[in-house]
């Protein structure tokens, strides 16, 4: 699997911050959950578990999704673009993806008549 994983890393395009950027999808809905960084060490980890792991700018550190919320991310499916320079997760998740306690990070549209908020943070307890 070392090999597997490197000969993928070989092919990605890592930025100057060595990071690329991470699309995680719903592996059967289809729904696009959020948007966050990987770096070579991230990309290690989620492949060899199969439990999804980015990098998280801010804290400066590998950051396992869900290590402290336990809506964590199980890889169904790992998929890097035509140029190497975007990875696609199919994955399974558990709770909701947002920070805020939405399913997905993309819940504020632009339309016409202003900014909508197209979902509610997901109530948890009694």
């Amino acid at each position: 699997m070392d090999s597997l994983i490197d000969r993928a890393l070989a092919e990605m395009q890592f930025n100057a911050d060595g990071l690329i950027p991470c699309i995680a999808q719903q592996h059967d809905s289809g729904e696009v959950l959020m948007m966050a960084w990987m770096n070579a060490d991230a990309v290690r980890e989620t492949l060899a578990t199969r439990r999804v792991c980015y990098w998280s700018r801010s804290r400066r550190s590998l950051w396992r999704k869900g290590e402290t919320s336990g809506n964590v991310q199980r890889l169904i499916d790992f998929r890097y673009d035509c140029d190497g320079d975007t990875v696609l997760l199919l994955v399974e998740q558990t709770g909701p993806a947002c920070h805020t306690n939405r399913p997905n990070c993309f819940y504020r549209a632009v339309r016409p008549e202003g900014i909508a908020t197209l979902s509610e943070p997901v109530r948890t307890g009694a």
